[in-house]
């Protein structure tokens, strides 16, 4: 087990290497989860955001998103994995187990709440990691200023309950290792504008800090995060 751990870890360290770069032959990945939830919800966005990250950072995203299931191995071969939906998600005993080893092993997961994921969210990262809470990341965080600056946070993209949008972290061992985007819906932002019909100043905005996610991923593999404020 030690070594199947050792080797996952010695993988994240090489793809996020070559990752700071060029990101070559990488795909982002969307989480394929069990409960109920539309993980399927935003079929264009991660296309568009590799396309965005490939425009502005240099990359060389493939613009076929992975899919990869929870409990599934293959969820080691992608440093950023995104999820979404507006149901429930439930994990059993095992897939906690490997999404908290993949976690571990240098893995990054993104959270965004499509409107309705929100009470599902907690008690699956809880599950995960118990001793662990999320808490809200100050506006200071540099997550928020990699290629785009975003002084006040994350930016407003959909309307739901009139509520400021947030961002969460849950930090392990001094590393963000999960980003929980609520009340904003990114993933919406990202597709494309046939959609939704955003206004281009929200999609734009939503694109700039979903490459601030990738960015910070990719150029982060060794950095302590910062000390968040807890909500």
């Amino acid at each position: 087990m030690m070594g199947r751990i050792k080797r996952y870890c010695v993988l994240f360290i090489c793809l996020f290497i070559s990752m700071q770069v060029s990101a070559q032959n990488i795909k982002l990945a969307l989480l394929v989860y069990n409960g109920g939830g539309d993980w399927y919800a935003n079929p264009t966005s991660l296309k568009n955001l590799a396309a965005y990250c490939n425009e502005q950072l240099h990359t060389t995203f493939s613009l076929q998103e992975a899919r990869v299931e929870v409990g599934s191995n293959e969820l080691f071969n992608y440093p950023f994995v995104h999820m979404t939906g507006h149901g429930r998600w439930a994990l059993s005993d095992a897939e906690a187990t490997n999404l908290r080893k993949y976690l571990e092993a240098g893995g990054f997961l993104h959270i965004d709440d499509n409107y309705g994921l929100d009470p599902y969210v907690r008690p699956a990262l809880k599950k995960v990691f118990p001793e662990l809470e999320l808490v809200e990341l100050p506006f200071t965080y540099a997550i928020y200023h990699q290629k785009f600056n975003f002084p006040n946070g994350l930016p407003k993209v959909h309307e739901h309950d009139n509520k400021p949008p947030k961002g969460y972290g849950l930090i392990y061992k001094g590393r963000l290792v999960c980003f929980y985007s609520y009340e904003t819906d990114l993933g919406d932002g990202w597709e494309d504008y046939e959609v939704h019909h955003d206004s281009p100043e929200k999609h734009i905005a939503a694109l700039q800090m979903g490459a601030n996610l990738v960015q910070y991923v990719f150029s982060s593999a060794d950095k302590k995060a910062d000390v968040p404020v807890a909500p």
